[in-house]
């Protein structure tokens, strides 16, 4: 029996409470006996989402029991956080044998001293600043959620539901983790390194015509020649003018938009299709099946056929 202990305070995010404490539960109901799911807050008093909702716990800090996983939601009440929280986080996290946080909850956990020294991620809108206030931490702004021994943490809101997820088949297997992720009608889940954004939301949407159309017609063509020479005459530029103003417009080169339109493309196909490696990676625009895994193994770390075996839902019978 796991226990899973989620810290509650004023104004944290709902989501992040009740995304990851319905997988865990949703674990529980296929196997029993796997996971107790407890909250708690400081005096063991309700509180008050940032959505208005009121949560009530199950212990106070003083009667807390022993957390196998200790979960940190964040939201807006992470950014002034209370001092008693933050004390609490640094006697209890070391003492957890997992450590989690959802969204901004790591700014909770860096306050505490629980994150110097590691590798970690958060919401995209508080990365910068928990680079900022907490130098010792590598932050890495870009997956959705990322794993540093006992300590995992996640973007937040959704990525909290990858997470869980991830945490389930690591403990009790991925034919319980896809039966959950079934039920709430996900995928088994997004790989932690997934970007926060596609290429379309990294990307700034460009201000001139010519080059929105460029942007628009790659993500509906990414099977054609898509060199620079090529958009460059699409969007009727120089060569040298056009890969200058791409970049300076949407802050990525032609290079690298184009690399991940493609990836993000042959995910998909792999997720939602029983297309062949081999036609893929043709209809991607990547030549062959060998330059396609190359691709997949730099950016996810895991070659086509392994990413379709642990990604694509399985068919319900």
């Amino acid at each position: 029996m796991r226990t899973v202990l989620v810290v509650l305070f004023d104004d944290v995010q709902s989501l992040d409470v009740s995304g990851p404490v319905e997988v865990f539960n949703g674990a529980e109901r296929h196997c029993p006996g796997t996971y107790r799911i407890r909250t708690v807050t400081a005096d063991g008093g309700q509180v008050r989402t940032s959505s208005g909702l009121t949560l009530v716990p199950d212990h106070s800090f003083a009667d807390a029991p022993a957390a196998h996983t200790l979960l940190v939601p964040g939201g807006e009440g992470t950014r002034r956080p209370d001092p008693g929280l933050v004390d609490w986080l640094r006697e209890q996290g070391p003492r957890a044998e997992r450590l989690v946080s959802v969204c901004s909850g790591a700014l909770l956990l860096a306050e505490a001293g629980l994150l110097d020294g590691r590798r970690v991620t958060s919401h995209w809108s508080v990365c910068a600043r928990l680079a900022r206030d907490h130098p010792c931490v590598e932050v890495d702004p870009d997956p959705i959620f990322v794993r540093d021994g006992k300590l995992a943490t996640s973007a937040g809101v959704t990525s909290g539901i990858d997470l869980a997820l991830a945490l389930v088949e690591e403990d009790i297997g991925r034919d319980i983790a896809l039966s959950v992720a079934r039920h709430l009608v996900v995928f088994l889940r997004r790989p932690g390194n997934q970007a926060q954004f596609s290429a379309q939301l990294t990307a700034q949407t460009a201000r001139r015509e010519p080059l929105r159309e460029v942007q628009q017609w790659i993500t509906e063509h990414p099977g054609a020649d898509l060199s620079v020479d090529a958009l460059a005459a699409r969007a009727r530029l120089s060569p040298r003018h056009f890969a200058r103003a791409f970049q300076t417009e949407t802050g990525m080169t032609p290079g690298r938009y184009v690399d991940r339109v493609r990836l993000e493309h042959a995910r998909r196909l792999l997720e939602d299709t029983a297309d062949g490696v081999e036609e893929i990676s043709r209809a991607c625009g990547y030549g062959t099946p060998e330059a396609m895994r190359r691709a997949f193994v730099r950016t996810l770390g895991t070659a086509p056929a392994e990413y379709r075996r642990r990604f694509r839902p399985a068919p319900v019978h």
